[in-house]
């Protein structure tokens, strides 16, 4: 007699089918896309490196996708830890961290770094020793330092405590000149990087490139000129600009061709005194933009094409000290000059001192070129000689490379 199956019960398909409807979404059932939109609305860098470290699905996740990675970065400006300050009478820099206790990951990323440059090695054998590492430049994340008494220079990243020590130029070409330095990565590749020196004198410049492949320094032809530029540079789009109070153009070099070239200032600099700072950078959209702060007024100019399609400096904003001054709860009279210590990412870095009275309080300041908004990062006892502002730089653990798949593999 044949077998005859019961068809399944009303009843137990209902509880069938509301156990699963019911059943949790667990992280492996999202994919990769899913996940990286959600990281997208994370609130910073610090935050997405502290999500990412998780799990191994949501680093995968960040690591497969350089899309991601520059979708991110155009969503989310670079983070600001805090200022190193390089002292006038020597020794190691000073580091003043930007304290918000409201921000856990920020903390979280300065709490756990090496600011005080402890991997960098000592002078001599003689641990009393004064070790006197003075700071080049800082470019996403990473420290050029210089130790003339040992003629060493190093790159190092206080956060993952990655250091490169490599020698000084030739001492035939640096002797009796002004050093210039500046360090350039290749974009997510962190283990490769070139230092471009420029060596200024009286009749011109030239330019020295060290390459962290070749291990060496490689001397390019000298460019003439009649003018003495004896100052640093900025580096902006792939170009360092030179420029000098009362001069009527800057020195640009293009760390491509490595060739100089000139550009016309605002006419408003080219009278300029020795009280005025200016520093030219780039805005939140990419632009060249120059940061002037005079007397009374900070003034932002943009270079872009004008009425008749001919590229030149074009006011874009200006703003009053006077505001300044008072944001920071004090006065013109306590704060008589401002320097521009850095614009990065439209965001211009200020620091305010006094040029008579020792005792006046400093302080670091920023101002969006965008929105106008202006914060009080953090005070400090003394006038720097040197201040530069540490932005935090894409780990290279959240980039898949070839260490990283064999990691992943192992």
């Amino acid at each position: 007699m044949a077998s005859h199956e019961l068809p399944p019960s009303p009843v137990k398909e209902r509880k069938k089918m509301k156990y699963l409807q019911l059943a949790p979404t667990t992280i492996s059932a999202l994919g990769d896309d899913l996940l990286r939109e959600i990281f997208l609305r994370l609130p910073s860098l610090p935050s997405l490196v502290r999500a990412a470290l998780a799990c191994g699905t949501f680093l995968d996740a960040v690591r497969s996708s350089a899309a991601f990675r520059r979708r991110f970065r155009a969503l989310h400006s670079p983070p600001l830890l805090g200022i190193f300050i390089d002292l006038y009478e020597g020794g190691t820099p000073g580091f003043s961290p930007l304290r918000r206790r409201s921000d856990l990951d920020l903390a979280a990323a300065v709490r756990g770094a090496d600011f005080f440059f402890t991997r960098l090695p000592d002078d001599d054998d003689d641990k009393d020793a004064v070790t006197r590492w003075s700071i080049e430049d800082c470019l996403d994340g990473c420290v050029l330092l210089v130790n003339w008494t040992t003629n060493q220079m190093a790159a190092y990243n206080p956060l993952t405590g990655s250091l490169d020590l490599f020698p000084t130029p030739p001492a035939e070409v640096c002797e009796d000149v002004y050093a210039d330095f500046h360090i350039l990565s290749y974009e997510e590749d962190r283990r490769s990087f070139r230092i471009v020196c420029v060596l200024h004198e009286e009749w011109g410049a030239c330019a020295v490139v060290f390459s962290s492949d070749t291990r060496k320094w490689q001397i390019f032809p000298w460019y003439d000129d009649d003018k003495d530029w004896p100052q640093a540079g900025t580096l902006v789009n792939g170009f360092i600009y030179y420029t000098l109070a009362g001069r009527d153009h800057a020195r640009v070099l293009d760390i491509t061709t490595l060739e100089f070239s000139r550009v016309d200032l605002p006419l408003l600099l080219t009278g300029g005194g020795g009280r005025e700072s200016f520093r030219v950078g780039e805005t939140k959209d990419g632009k060249l933009c120059l940061v002037y702060v005079g007397v009374l007024n900070l003034i932002v100019w943009v270079w872009r094409a004008d009425q008749y399609g001919v590229k030149r400096w074009m006011l874009d904003k200006t703003f009053p000290l006077k505001k300044i001054a008072d944001a920071s709860q004090g006065s013109l009279e306590e704060h008589d000059a401002f320097k521009v210590a850095a614009i990065v990412d439209g965001c211009v870095y200020l620091s305010t001192f006094h040029h008579t009275r020792s005792d006046s309080p400093c302080l670091f300041l920023s101002f969006c070129m965008e929105t106008s908004e202006l914060n009080t990062l953090c005070p400090t006892l003394f006038h720097p000689n040197l201040s530069y502002p540490y932005i935090m730089g894409w780990p290279p653990s959240l980039v898949r490379n070839k260490v990283n798949r064999q990691l992943n593999g192992a």
